[in-house]
């Protein structure tokens, strides 16, 4: 393990992709900040992190709200004492035919993937400017940020969004040597998985529990489905100065699914 005095901030890391980003990041010598919106859950990462004798801390917070985000990057400064990787991982889901998308799904899935990436980005980025230093912030996007699918356009949309934004911030914060990246998922033994699964169930008759994954999983050229160390890996990377010279890229980590 490194000890490289770095901190990070990952949102929406109580479980899933963002559980192993934070593991893998507190396994290579990073402090991390554990963040979600479910304070039990959080409790719990924490606690096992702890127990590991991982440098970690956990914040309690909603993504979509402004200030929460700007208050998660002063209590993980006031915490560690700087910021050198924001990753905005936190993210929901929709499984609606196009006909049936409403207001709401509308509403929660861009305050939450879009809104919330921008906020943490922009909290970000404040922080390394004000730090004067170099600074990574990293975006959870997805395979249906490159290509929209049936029954989940709401989600394509948004990921399309957060692609578009993280182009953008990635030109304009270029010259504070701010690098913006994202990573693309595809598709993952994860609970937002089993609920689009069990969404599409609904959606078709036809379809039994379990068979819109294993349709999806099938499809992959590596011949199996994606582990949460597998993002991790490509995160790790992202936050390294290995990719010191990588901005603006939105790069698929799916095992051969969608190819761009």
């Amino acid at each position: 393990m490194e000890n490289n005095n770095k901190v990070a901030v990952i949102t929406g890391s109580a479980g899933g992709l963002g559980k192993g980003i934070a593991l893998a990041l507190a396994q290579n010598g990073f402090k991390v900040m554990l963040h979600d919106i479910n304070k039990d859950v959080l409790q719990n990462t924490l606690t096992e992190f702890q127990n590991h004798n991982y440098p970690a801390a956990a914040f309690v917070g909603d993504v979509s709200k402004k200030q929460d985000q700007v208050n998660l990057v002063a209590e993980t400064v006031k915490k560690f004492g700087h910021l050198d990787v924001f990753v905005n991982n936190a993210g929901v889901e929709s499984v609606k035919p196009f006909l049936d998308i409403d207001e709401d799904d509308l509403e929660k899935l861009f305050k939450i993937n879009v809104f919330g990436m921008v906020y943490g980005t922009q909290a970000a980025a404040k922080q390394y400017i004000k730090q004067e230093t170099p600074g990574k912030i990293i975006n959870a996007c997805s395979i249906a940020g490159q290509e929209a699918y049936p029954v989940l356009g709401t989600y394509s949309a948004s990921k399309h969004a957060v692609r578009a934004f993280t182009q953008v911030a990635a030109k304009e914060l270029a010259s504070h040597h701010i690098t913006v990246n994202a990573y693309c998922p595809g598709v993952a033994k994860t609970k937002m998985w089993d609920r689009i699964d069990e969404e599409m169930v609904k959606n078709d008759p036809k379809l039994k529990p379990g068979e819109a994954f294993a349709k999806y999983a099938s499809q992959i050229a590596l011949g199996r489905y994606e582990k949460p160390e597998d993002v991790a890996n490509l995160v790790q990377f992202l936050a390294s100065d290995k990719s010191d010279y990588i901005t603006g890229q939105a790069i698929l980590v799916d095992g051969g699914l969608v190819y761009r």
